[in-house]
């Protein structure tokens, strides 16, 4: 029997990515058009560090523009194990340090530990006795769980065959499958995170956005309008940017299809809460929405009466002028009556 983990991290950088395309592996019945219709993957660089005792290989890729996946993969010796937290610890300290070294921020990334057993005999229903460490290594939590929490965290399965099965939740997975056919499982499984750091990301600039266009609802200034202008500017390119990346994600999920893929990915996406997610976002988008309306409307009403006002004071000083004549007028015309 063979235990092993691979760790996930994900990570906003500061830089355009670029690598070679790396073409993920097929299996367990992907539609044809799987490979085409996901995200491209660039190929960064590896390396291997030797972990309290224990090989990790480390792969490097990228998602264009700006992502960054840190892959880790290791053998246990008993995944069903107190020292798999501890194992699990390290690499993941090592995978910040590399997302850290590549000016990623780590509070702005998703990480995520994958468990597998491979080589054995029977049906996968047979490790469940293991149930509570088992629980505990996908929440990362060591302390003794109740057991109806334990019970709620193995709900979330999915099989394919008899003889493999995936326990999905939102720290980690555990995949068991003889053949150790889990290469497309854990390729969903970091397109599942991918998609919640991007909607995260996404989150983000929008209330960063929020935040300055809020501003803009105050009464303008005849000296802030080159300002305002500029706001309403920003404010239709948030706008823009926004809608045309959550389409994007929305169609990298819907192109997965309707087998085992789409299912595995419809699992992780309801642990993740990518509804949730999309729906707060889309609830921003309709908040810059109304605010660009106030604004635009403030803004051209706010225009309209400055015009309102120079051509009062042009109505007056025009006024001024003709009573300046007639003044004028009067003391040449009275002058003249004098000389007489």
């Amino acid at each position: 029997m063979i235990h092993e983990a691979v760790v996930l991290v994900l990570g906003e950088v500061p830089k355009d990515l670029r690598g070679e395309v790396f073409t993920p592996q097929v299996g367990k019945s992907a539609p044809p058009y799987y490979s085409a219709s996901v995200p491209r993957q660039l190929a960064i660089g590896g390396d291997t560090r030797v972990i309290d005792g224990r090989e990790v290989v480390f792969e490097l890729r990228g998602y264009a523009p700006d992502v960054l996946l840190i892959q880790a993969r290791f053998r246990l010796d008993n995944v069903f194990s107190e020292a798999t937290f501890d194992a699990e610890s390290h690499v993941l300290e090592r995978a910040r340090e590399i997302l850290r070294e590549n000016g990623g921020n780590t509070e702005l990334s998703e990480e995520y530990t994958v468990f597998i057993v491979s080589d054995y005999a029977g049906e996968p229903e047979q490790f469940l006795d293991h149930a509570e460490i088992i629980a505990s290594l996908l929440k990362s939590e060591r302390q003794e769980l109740a057991a109806r929490e334990v019970e709620y965290t193995l709900q979330s399965q999915i099989k394919y065959t008899r003889d493999d099965l995936a326990i999905i939740d939102w720290d980690g997975a555990f995949l068991f499958d003889p053949g150790a056919d889990v290469a497309q499982d854990i390729e969903l499984l970091t397109l599942a995170n991918l998609q919640l750091l991007r909607h995260r990301m996404l989150d983000r600039s929008l209330e960063s956005r929020l935040a300055r266009v809020a501003d803009l609802v105050r009464p303008p200034l005849t000296f802030r309008a080159k300002d305002i202008e500029r706001g309403l500017l920003e404010t239709i390119d948030a706008r823009t940017k926004s809608i045309s990346e959550l389409q994007r994600l929305e169609r990298d999920i819907k192109l997965i299809g309707d087998w085992y893929s789409a299912r595995f990915f419809e699992v992780a996406a309801g642990k993740f809460k990518i509804a949730d997610w999309r729906r707060s976002i889309q609830s921003k988008l309709e908040s810059i929405e109304d605010i660009y309306s106030i604004v635009a409307e403030n803004f051209s009403v706010s225009r309209k009466h400055r015009a309102e006002w120079i051509q009062i004071l042009a109505f007056f000083v025009l006024q001024l002028g003709w009573f300046a004549l007639i003044v004028l007028e009067l003391f040449y015309f009275t002058r003249e009556l004098g000389a007489q």
